[in-house]
């Protein structure tokens, strides 16, 4: 098979789950845009959380164009991405019991809050005890993570569990096990990951659904525009100053 054919199959791969997200997550996507815009009508802050090659999909919804002005990334020291070194070690930390308590303790995540937390597998004890500890302080939390883990994997939590298990709303990436797409007999492993682009469609579709919920409620929603657009930056200096105490990623 030629590469051209293999790239014709991964896209028609990626199209089909975009499809089956669309149409049956529908319910949560609504649910989750409406959860976010309760929050900002309620002067709430919003925070985006994930882990490993899953910050990436929460990267994408903050300081965004086109995007709501208010979601901060919830960092964790060494597991934002694959520039710490050894990229290894984000892996590791995502198994550490207790880390993701000292991280909400000292983030200015308070109740009346709402998070946001990718996590594809779901098994691993920063996210689970994320979760945990978030819904504990009164955030609402929103999870996104393949639920299929759940029934194919152990958790990695001493208490069993999964992310699922603790959020508020869950949306469903429909990711397998493993996260490839493609096989071929010459490969000896399956290839070509779709989790990043399926995950960050869902995201976008939400808060897509909370801008509308927000305009139809008589509710300017608090978005950015492209600094690259005549305009832009005034505008965002104006969002910015407006909403100076729930952004947290313009402070020092």
């Amino acid at each position: 098979m030629s590469g051209s054919e293999l790239g014709g199959r991964f896209f028609d791969a990626a199209i089909g789950l975009l499809e089956r997200v669309r149409d049956e997550e529908a319910e949560g996507i609504a649910a989750a845009g409406t959860l976010v815009a309760d929050t900002v009508a309620a002067e709430g802050r919003l925070f985006a959380f994930g882990a490993g090659h899953s910050s990436l999909a929460a990267q994408e919804i903050v300081y965004r164009a086109g995007g709501l002005a208010l979601m901060n990334l919830l960092g964790v020291p060494g597991a934002v991405g694959v520039d710490v070194m050894p990229a290894t070690l984000g892996s590791a930390l995502e198994r550490v019991d207790g880390l993701a308590g000292a991280v909400l303790d000292s983030s200015p995540a308070r109740a009346g809050d709402l998070l946001v937390i990718i996590s594809l597998s779901g098994r691993n004890a920063l996210p689970v005890e994320m979760a945990m500890n978030a819904r504990a302080k009164g955030l609402k939390v929103i999870g996104v993570t393949s639920v299929a883990y759940a029934s194919e994997t152990k958790s990695r939590h001493v208490s069993g569990t999964y992310l699922k298990d603790h959020c508020d709303i869950i949306l469903d990436s429909k990711i397998a096990v493993g996260d490839a797409e493609l096989t071929l007999d010459t490969v000896p492993a399956p290839f070509a990951p779709a989790s990043g682009i399926v995950t960050s469609a869902l995201l976008q579709a939400v808060m897509a659904t909370a801008a509308g919920a927000l305009a139809d409620r008589g509710i300017e929603p608090p978005l950015l525009r492209s600094g690259n657009v005549d305009g832009g930056h005034e505008w965002n200096a104006r969002v910015f100053e407006e909403y100076a105490d729930r952004i947290f990623y313009r402070q020092q």
